[in-house]
């Protein structure tokens, strides 16, 4: 009974918090980028004398799903989409590099180069900032930007886009969607990187699975309820036999 309660405890805990990653996902399925998360549950025993017939539930893998989510055509000059694995830059809120896929680039009110969430995309030489007098925008597949302004017949290079391709494994999801490498450190540019202008990568989420996913869930945390009513009522025969 012993090991019944505390698996039944900690199983229910864990599949509330996998029933909220699926909802998470669900709720980012058309948002660009977007790397759907994922968790895995496993069963450990306790530590200690005096806990040897306990057994816990607990979380045991716990990242993102990196596959590449659909290209999407829209024919924006800013829209760039990073094709096979890779990464563009930008500027996280603590000031250090972070990573996504998502490229629906912006100009900002000082006309630098943002995401819609405000971050600032960073070039292989910095910030990017957009001409106040640019007309035509292309972004060659390397991440070059080029602009046309009303002056200038010929387009001018403004800077190209840092793209990068660190190792899966090094890379880890914060709380606000970015990527960053696990040591903290700036990832190199990696220049065999190419993006396709005029398109963004939609969400990798798969909307059938993740609702699957979540009936299952929801399932299993009745069970986990079950098996705590259960030992309830056993306790409460057993008392009543002791008793008796």
């Amino acid at each position: 009974m012993d090991r019944l309660i505390y698996t039944a405890m900690t199983g229910a805990k864990y599949l509330l918090e996998r029933q909220a990653t699926l909802a998470h996902n669900l709720a980012n399925a058309s948002t660009t980028g977007f790397r759907a998360d994922t968790v895995g549950l496993r069963a450990v025993p306790t530590t200690g004398d005096a806990a040897g017939t306990r057994v816990f539930t607990v979380e045991t893998t716990t990242g993102s799903d990196l596959s590449q989510g659909p290209l999407i055509s829209t024919s924006r000059n800013l829209d760039v989409a990073v094709q096979g694995q890779g990464w563009l830059t930008v500027q996280g809120a603590d000031g250090n590099e972070a990573y996504t896929r998502n490229g629906s680039l912006q100009v900002g009110p000082d006309g630098s180069l943002q995401l819609p969430n405000g971050m600032q995309v960073q070039g292989t030489n910095g910030p990017i900032t957009m001409p106040a007098d640019a007309q035509t925008v292309t972004v060659a597949p390397d991440g070059t930007i080029s602009v046309k302004s009303s002056t200038s017949k010929q387009p001018n290079t403004i800077g190209q886009l840092k793209l990068v391709n660190p190792p899966l494994s090094d890379v880890s999801k914060g709380l606000d969607g970015m990527f960053r490498l696990k040591s903290g450190d700036p990832a190199d540019a990696d220049p065999t990187v190419k993006v396709a202008g005029g398109t963004l990568e939609g969400s990798n989420v798969n909307v059938v699975e993740s609702m699957v996913g979540m009936i299952g869930a929801a399932r299993q945390f009745e069970l986990q309820m079950k098996m705590l009513s259960t030992a309830e009522q056993n306790e409460q025969k057993a008392g009543t036999v002791l008793g008796a």
